[in-house]
């Protein structure tokens, strides 16, 4: 469908915003949904988020998705925040009403999806988060509003790893959360644990870099959810695999969460099979890049 009088903007801003493959994704939802929609990235300055939204609403801008460094500085701007976002206290989503822009978090519902479609079950499980930066923050609200009964928290410095726990399990009394430090984690009891690994490191250039080599922690790892997705095997997916777990990037959660933020915008729902097909369309487009 070409651009008309009649096409809906919807875009990305950030700083920096020229690596993103969310145009990727939506423009190529949109082709397949036939709905009237391009979609682009903007890129704002320091000190002009408050001008790109407010002039977002004034150009009749359908939506956004908001990456780093805004998803929480965009909070004061908004009209109105969906709880689960109003928790992490972040948002990557805006959806235009007639106030203004209403926030939402896409990312950890993306990530749950994302999760499921890998055939990963949180029933029952026992997990670490490796980090306690805002991306663990945000995983371990996610993991807990869904009921799993042991989240450990481990990262370099225990206070705040205590933080993240103390915030947490005062929303969610049901879920157990015990702060470590990364260097602890040989006391780790001789469990297999689904790992989500929260942080940046080993994210491209420094894809060789890792927060644990130990090989005896890789022995209780069931699963490895690594949510880095440049590049597409991290060193700590290899040392997960190597010792016969499971291993998975971040390129799934990407994708769900940019399909959820669709959504929103469009009120069409994306299929499996869709969702598939627009994975493989920006796999190629990565490659090709």
């Amino acid at each position: 469908m070409g651009i008309d009088g009649k096409t809906r903007t919807c875009g990305l801003i950030g700083n920096p915003v020229e690596h993103t493959m969310s145009p990727a994704i939506h423009n190529f939802l949109a082709e397949k949904t036939g709905q009237n929609l391009a979609y682009l990235p903007f890129y704002v300055k320091d000190g002009e988020l408050s001008d790109a939204v407010r002039g977002a609403h004034a150009l009749n801008v359908l939506g956004l998705n908001v990456t780093i460094p805004y998803k929480s500085d965009v909070l004061p701007l908004l009209c109105g925040v969906d709880p689960l976002a109003a928790q992490i206290g972040a948002v990557n989503t805006l959806v235009r009403t007639k106030e203004g822009y209403y926030g939402y978090n896409t990312d950890m519902p993306g990530l749950y999806r994302a999760m499921c479609a890998d055939g990963i079950s949180l029933e029952g499980e026992r997990v670490l988060i490796l980090g306690a930066g805002g991306v663990a923050r945000a995983v371990a609200m996610m993991l807990a509003e869904k009921g799993v009964p042991e989240i450990r928290i481990l990262n370099r410095t225990l206070q705040r790893a205590e933080a993240i726990a103390k915030e947490v399990g005062g929303l969610y009394e049901k879920t157990r959360l015990i702060p470590m430090e990364l260097r602890d984690s040989k006391e780790l009891p001789m469990e297999r644990y689904l790992v989500i690994q929260a942080t940046n490191v080993g994210m491209h250039p420094k894809a060789e870099e890792v927060l644990l080599e130990d090989p005896a922690f890789y022995e209780k790892v069931k699963i490895g959810y690594d949510l880095i997705y440049n590049p597409s095997e991290t060193r700590f997916m290899q040392l997960v695999r190597k010792a016969g777990g499971r291993a998975y990037n971040g390129f799934r959660m990407l994708l769900y969460q940019g399909i959820i933020a669709f959504e929103l915008w469009t009120g069409e729902h994306v299929s499996e099979e869709l969702a598939g097909e627009t994975r493989e369309h920006v796999l190629e487009q990565m490659r090709n890049a």
